[in-house]
This record gives C-alpha cells, structure tokens and sequence, in this order.
C-alpha cells in the first residue's frame, strides 16, 4: 500500500523489524508547553521502546507523559530511505524484577557514576514510511 505521496506504507510487523534493527532514536516531548527532541540510545523489548537515561537528564521530564518516538534512514539525494514513528506511554520502571531484566538489554549506561533510570514506551501507535 502507498500514501498520498507514493511512499509505501510499512506494517506494525515492519516497523517493529526496524526498530529492532536500530539504537539510537529520537523521544519528543513536552516541556512548558513547548515540544522537545532528545536524541537517545535505546532497545526494543516485545512492543516496547527502552530508554536507559542517566539521572539529571533533561529526558527525565518525559516521564508519566505520552510521547513520540522516531527513527530514520534516508540518503542525502532521497532516493531511498525510510522513518519509523510512534506514540505512547513513557513510563519509569521502579519494580526490581522487571528492572533486573531490562539491566540484560544492549543498552550501556550513559551516566557517569550509576543511578540510571529505565523509561520504558509503550508502542500505542506505531506508523513508517519508504521510500520505494
């Protein structure tokens, strides 16, 4: 299937594969009213998007919020590429197991001297485009 502008229209099951494919993604949000775009290292776990944030990242403001989450691959010329977007629930996971589990990722701390926090994004609404 294509959109109205010829690009085709990639399945839930496609957009998933890129995602998994891929670490490093852009979390949009809302800070005082204004839209923010935070790029972030993350892992695809089942349907969901994990973020390992370090403490004091500006990222933290996305917590209990609805949020987007974006990657892409498209050539300088845009003769071929393709972007992946969703919206979701970002949630912090406090529960030891689950946090023990999403300490197994692919996902290397990114602060400097531990007190990482796990944002995990429930994949609502899941979209992506290529270009043919």
């Amino acid at each position: 299937m294509y959109d109205s502008a010829g690009l085709q229209v990639l399945s839930r099951e496609e957009c998933l594969e890129l995602l998994g494919a891929t670490a490093v993604g852009r979390l949009v949000y809302t800070e005082r009213a204004l839209p923010v775009v935070h790029p972030v290292v993350y892992a695809l776990d089942g349907e969901c998007v994990v973020l390992r944030v370090p403490d004091g990242s500006a990222a933290l403001v996305a917590r209990d919020t609805i949020v987007a989450f974006q990657i892409d691959d498209v050539a300088p010329d845009l003769s071929r590429g393709w972007s992946v977007m969703a919206v979701g629930h970002a949630t912090e996971v406090r529960e030891r197991e689950w946090l023990a589990r999403l300490h197994r990722l692919p996902l290397a701390s990114r602060g400097h001297g531990g007190g990482d926090h796990f944002l995990v994004v429930d994949l609502e609404v899941l979209a992506g485009r290529r270009i043919p």
